[in-house]
């Protein structure tokens, strides 16, 4: 089993591993700071920095089809890594923090409009979610102004774990109609922001509304009868 060690802690950069299988899908290791895709959100990418000063660019990181495991993808011509070996595995921070920013904007938004999420994703630069949301129009405006109030009102962040039991006798914590709720070991794992949202989620968020930033709503599009997409940035 690989430790997962950013579902408890989005801000570790780096950390020791060692390589526990290399396969045709990607590098597994005994730990890691790599996100997995996701979620709507992307796998993270790095370096795997060897002994010897060699390093090992990984451009993308995804789940084992088997196991559900992070495995990484080094890039094309990267050298081959064997059982056993050690390194420091290190992620693009910039990238990653980015993409903390938009997913806990991306919570916000869920908080500020009432309709099941049949679906969304983000990159470092905006993200999007598609709303089940019958004869209702969205002001622009007014959920820019309170995306944002939201973001100085400075609200704790944080993640916790409930029992499978507790996630089933509250489903409204599952807003996403399309993506499995994350488990481990029998438990579900939830975002709380503190007085503003609580539900289901598996990826990186910041540890407080008030590191997102500034954000706007760009386009609000019609994907359909009932479906209503939000396009959500952040301003720098």
């Amino acid at each position: 089993m690989t430790e997962e060690i950013f579902r408890d802690d989005a801000y570790t950069k780096s950390c020791e591993a060692k390589v526990i299988a290399v396969g045709e899908e990607g590098i597994r290791l005994d730990r890691t700071v790599f996100y997995p895709e996701g979620g709507g959100q992307p796998g993270d990418t790095g370096l795997l920095r060897i002994s010897g000063g060699r390093a090992l660019r990984i451009v993308d990181t995804r789940k084992d089809s088997e196991s559900g495991e992070p495995v990484h993808i080094a890039e094309d011509g990267a050298p081959a890594l064997v059982v056993g070996e050690a390194m420091t595995a290190e992620i693009d921070w910039g990238r990653r923090f980015r993409h903390m920013r938009t997913h806990t904007a991306m919570h916000l938004l869920c908080s500020l409009i009432e309709g099941e999420v049949t679906g969304g994703n983000l990159n470092d630069q905006k993200g999007r979610l598609d709303f089940n949301l019958p004869d209702t129009s969205l002001d622009k405006d007014r959920l820019t102004a309170e995306l944002n109030r939201l973001v100085q009102g400075d609200h704790p962040v944080k993640p916790r774990w409930v029992s499978a039991e507790e996630l089933a006798s509250n489903p409204d914590l599952v807003r996403t109609m399309s993506v499995r709720p994350p488990t481990s070991g029998g438990r579900v794992r939830l975002l709380d922001i503190e007085g503003v949202d609580l539900q289901a989620c598996g990826g990186t968020h910041v540890a407080r509304t008030s590191e997102i930033g500034r954000l706007r709503i760009g386009k609000i599009e019609n994907k359909g009868r009932q479906n209503r997409r939000v396009n959500i940035h952040l301003e720098d």
